[in-house]
């Protein structure tokens, strides 16, 4: 009876080394000599790029607030807006960046103002879709304060739009989540919708 072969776990993270190795043999397979001087070391800079560009696998969210939530009697609209983010595509592994805008009305308690960019950057910094992003930063602030509603915004360019497929470089998406009285309450939402509109996808 031959032994059981241990099947390596399909989402285990990869070492360093082991991303490090595979980017050199998509180099060779680009047709690039990743021996030469320019490429020498890119594939362990293009590693480390890529460790960070996809450390929100690696973060989790109870350190990400710090035990910043705050009781405070306060029932009015809080919007944190343009809120910068860059993240990559899951399709083409191609950038896409932007503006996130996020408004939520407290119920009881309040989030730090710089967590709400924290909770931002860990959901950007992964393999993502847009709209997937905006759905996820809009629910963990829901439960991570119960708030009457939360509202998000996200203005992206997508650069597997700009520099492949139809290749246009001025067009931009925007998604939106809208949960509690964001969503049933058209007055709270055209709050939100007039007080960041001045935005554009020009940046």
């Amino acid at each position: 009876m031959k032994p059981a072969v241990k099947k390596r776990a399909q989402n285990r993270p990869s070492s360093k080394d082991d991303l490090s190795r595979s980017l050199e043999q998509i180099i060779r397979l680009l047709g690039e000599d990743p021996s030469r001087e320019g490429l020498l070391k890119t594939p362990q800079r293009a590693a480390d790029a890529l460790r960070f560009l996809t450390s929100g696998y690696r973060q989790d969210l109870k350190r990400v607030l710090n035990g910043a939530l705050f009781t405070v009697k306060y029932d009015e609209m809080v919007i944190v807006k343009d809120i910068e983010f860059f993240s990559l595509c899951e399709h083409h592994l191609l950038p896409f960046f932007g503006k996130v805008h996020v408004a939520y009305i407290p119920r009881e308690k309040v989030v730090g103002l710089s967590k709400i960019p924290r909770i931002v950057d860990m959901f950007a910094r992964r393999l993502q879709l847009q709209e997937r992003m905006t759905q996820q930063i809009a629910q963990t602030i829901q439960s991570a304060i119960d708030p009457l509603g939360v509202g998000v915004i996200c203005e992206a360019r997508h650069f597997c739009m700009m520099m492949r497929g139809v290749e246009k470089q001025h067009s931009g998406a925007v998604t939106s989540a809208m949960l509690g009285a964001f969503r049933t309450h058209k007055e709270t939402r055209d709050e939100f919708l007039s007080l960041v509109s001045h935005t554009s996808l020009n940046f």
